[in-house]
């Protein structure tokens, strides 16, 4: 019989659960017809149930028209925010300020002068969003992207909020031959270092590991791959129906943990569903 551990840091963050908080708001409070600029979070089973409730997705203000729209969590781009402002009869801004920060920071060093250089995924809508701040931006994912960027005397960077540490070091060391002066404002969100910690320590003792949260998730991949590195035995699951009871076969103690776009009863089913696997 196994051991189910929770990492002492997991599921939903701050700017997740005041963009739910935000849009339950907005559902039960009289605004009409409701409507998110995007999933709202990276998060499939919350966005197909908010859905359900009458909260459903589109890509563009304009088909929200006569709408309150609610902007996701990781951000717009500022011409999206005009547009939505102009078409629709009201806008909650669930924007997480931690991704707020990073668009401040951004414009910041661009009137400042610096080449800005963003530090993640590009393509991912909160790194997107940070581009629209900072026209002329560029995006690196890694070192080697970093030292293949033409040298710039004055280079500023700021961080999606959900990298690493580690891939920060890794990019500003390289940074610091491509410029003369270079200036980082570190934008990682304080959830995401403390859940990545919390996941490599309990993935370091655990036998088998589960990773809760949606596949589209940027922060639960990685919690993901940081897991895996410590323990062979790790998967990534959106929910309990995806559980294998083959995967903790004579494991000792299974470790759980979850994105930050994962919310408590997210985390209850699965880590219920282990328990009864492991029992038997």
């Amino acid at each position: 019989m196994a051991t189910v551990e929770v990492a002492r840091e997991a599921g939903a963050c701050y700017g997740v659960e005041r963009a739910l908080e935000m849009t339950e708001a907005a559902l039960g409070g009289g605004r009409g017809r409701v409507r998110t600029l995007g999933p709202l979070i990276h998060n499939p089973r919350v966005v197909e149930s908010l859905a359900e409730r009458g909260a459903s997705v589109v890509g563009d203000p304009r088909e929200a028209a006569g709408c309150t729209l609610v902007l996701r969590t990781h951000g717009v781009t500022p011409a999206e925010e005009a547009l939505a402002r102009e078409a629709c009869s009201s806008v909650v801004d669930a924007t997480c300020p931690f991704v707020k920060k990073a668009h401040r920071a951004a414009e910041r060093l661009a009137a400042e002068g610096y080449r800005v250089v963003i530090v993640g995924e590009a393509g991912h809508p909160e790194v997107t969003a940070t581009l629209a701040h900072a026209p002329g931006a560029l995006v690196v994912g890694t070192a080697e992207e970093a030292l293949a960027l033409p040298r710039s005397r004055k280079t500023g960077v700021v961080v999606q909020t959900t990298q690493s540490a580690a891939r920060l070091a890794e990019v500003v060391s390289a940074l610091l031959s491509r410029t003369e002066e270079l200036r980082v404002a570190n934008t990682i969100c304080e959830a995401t270092s403390g859940h990545q910690g919390a996941c490599a320590e309990l993935a370091s003792r655990a036998d088998a590991m589960v990773v809760i949260g949606g596949r589209n998730s940027a922060n639960t991949t990685r919690l993901a791959e940081i897991a895996r590195a410590a323990c062979p035995r790790t998967h990534h699951v959106e929910g309990a129906d995806e559980l294998d009871p083959s995967w903790f076969e004579g494991a000792g103690l299974v470790g759980v943990t979850a994105g930050a776009s994962t919310p408590a009863s997210q985390i209850r089913g699965v880590v219920t569903a282990i328990e009864s696997m492991v029992g038997e």
